[in-house]
């Protein structure tokens, strides 16, 4: 009982440290204006449209207008947030707005897409699953400058490659971190905290890419994405020889 005790302990001990080098890593690179709630839901927000490469092109992709944004991306945010996968039209356009705000003007498609059938008969749309590979696809956020009516969020992308871990039983195994360019930046042990994985972005940082996302907030403190674009980057390819 002691060592359970003792176990859970250490436990929390370790995700409060990580919760802690999170806030204060951002906090050192932005206004003191962000609040730590501030923080939590910017980064609730990214988390909901940040989507997989595989599926969507990019998990972020670049434009200046929302209404200007990749539709299978838009359609792929919907479908992620669902609470139900059976769902009418009209629960489907009242999810996009919830996400997206009114600002974008594009209306889901009535007919369905590739990965959301319409069933004719009742009336209603199916999510269809989506063929996902073993690199998962993460941003780190870097910067947060508050604005007027939004924030301008700078982030750093890279993708955790899992797939020797799908090839043994082992508990113990190495997580490949790559850039979007799918060079291996380094190896991380799967036993490392996720403080050490983003240590490791921060050490390499100019090997990955960066965005910056433009968002806005209405009067009811909802934020939704205007605009993404490119940040330029030195030195993003790898160097395996080094």
């Amino acid at each position: 009982m002691k060592k359970l005790i003792v176990i859970i302990i250490i436990l929390l001990m370790i995700f409060v440290g990580m919760y802690i080098y999170r806030q204060n890593r951002i906090a050192s690179n932005q206004s003191t204006e962000v609040s730590v709630d501030e923080i939590n839901k910017i980064e609730t927000y990214l988390q909901k449209i940040y989507m997989w490469k595989e599926i969507t092109g990019d998990a972020l992709p670049v434009f200046d207008n929302i209404n200007n944004a990749p539709e299978v991306w838009l359609w792929e945010v919907v479908k992620k947030n669902l609470e139900e996968y059976e769902l009418t039209y009209e629960q489907l356009q009242d999810k996009t707005k919830e996400i997206f705000g009114e600002d974008l003007q594009k209306e889901f498609p009535k007919e369905g897409y590739e990965y959301m059938e319409y069933n004719e008969e009742t009336n209603t749309y199916y999510a269809i699953g989506s063929g996902l590979d073993n690199q998962e696809d993460v941003f780190l956020l870097d910067k947060i400058q508050k604005q007027d009516n939004g924030y301008t969020v700078q982030i750093i992308e890279y993708l955790e490659d899992y797939s020797e871990g799908y090839e043994t039983t082992d508990t113990e195994y190495n997580i490949q971190i790559k850039n979007l360019n799918n060079e291996t930046i380094g190896e991380v042990n799967s036993t490392e905290s996720e403080t050490n994985i983003q240590q490791f972005i921060k050490d390499n940082i100019d090997r990955f890419s960066k965005k910056e996302v433009n968002l806005k907030t209405d009067e009811n403190g909802n934020i939704y994405v205007t605009s993404v674009r490119n940040i330029e980057t030195e030195n993003i390819v790898a160097n395996e020889g080094e």
